[in-house]
């Protein structure tokens, strides 16, 4: 992770912090009655995917690393869900809907990326 000098300077935690703070807003908008349940858990979700990435930094050995990642590549496909569910249940247009997923999916393909680049740093090691 040569340069890296902590888990801020990763692209997919940037990426992913950016996306923490859309749905932080998005969810300020739907209605009171879903405050325990689809707020909580799109916000739940959503600081999943940042934490995992800052635990998995942090565990210093690459299989762990990996595995943090895999959770936080979970909880973004968790929250693709529940951005379908708000989508449903006409909290959201069509329009936000498109706007975040394709939030989600950059986000994943970053992921995905840094998993690879940990894989073959594994290899390497």
């Amino acid at each position: 992770m040569g340069s890296l000098k902590s888990f801020e300077d990763l692209e997919c935690w940037k990426m992913a912090r950016e996306l923490r703070n859309e749905v932080k807003n998005l969810i300020i908008d739907l209605p009171e009655d879903e405050k325990y349940e689809l707020k909580a858990q799109m916000r739940r979700a959503s600081r999943s995917v940042t934490h995992n990435i800052a635990e998995g930094y942090g565990r210093f050995h690459y299989q762990e690393n990996i595995q943090f990642c895999r959770i936080s590549r979970g909880s973004l496909y968790e929250l693709q869900d529940q951005l379908i569910v708000a989508l449903d249940e006409k909290y959201i247009s069509e329009e936000v809907y498109h706007k975040m997923r394709k939030r989600v999916t950059g986000c994943v393909a970053i992921l995905n990326g840094y998993i690879n680049y940990l894989k073959k740093a594994k290899a390497n090691h």
